[in-house]
């Protein structure tokens, strides 16, 4: 009777390892693009602010850049592109078309929905305030 239970709590452990290990782990994982809309999200106020004082605009790449020179705003630039660049990758795949096409498209969204004085980049890479 005791050789039973050992049995079949070996295969039992057996196969929870089994499943365990050769399961989907997508229900543990992070999803990076959640991740990186959430932190996008949380950033869109001070970069409001650093666009409405001229600090920062928008290039023609679809990247923020700088336009004055502020440590706080390098490292908020900096991490804002770095989450741009996970979103556009992620829609390049998607729709199946280069990354380049997707940062074109996107730089001209953010240039229509541009607010009065903010700082943006034409397409020969002259930068100039939306009127």
């Amino acid at each position: 009777m005791e050789s039973k239970k050992s049995y079949y709590s070996l295969v039992g452990c057996m196969i929870f390892l089994m499943f365990f290990v050769g399961m989907n782990y997508s229900a543990f994982a992070v999803d990076p693009i959640k991740e990186a809309k959430a932190r996008m999200l949380k950033r869109i106020p001070a970069i409001l602010e650093l666009k409405q004082k001229g600090i920062v605009g928008e290039n023609n790449r679809g990247f923020l850049e700088l336009i004055r020179q502020d440590k706080r705003a390098k490292k908020l630039v900096d991490d804002e592109n770095r989450d741009r660049r996970i979103i556009y990758a992620f829609i390049s795949k998607q729709q199946g078309v280069s990354i380049d096409v997707v940062e074109r498209l996107r730089a001209k969204q953010i240039r229509h929905k541009a607010r009065p004085g903010e700082w943006l980049q034409d397409q020969t890479g002259r930068w100039y305030k939306k009127r």
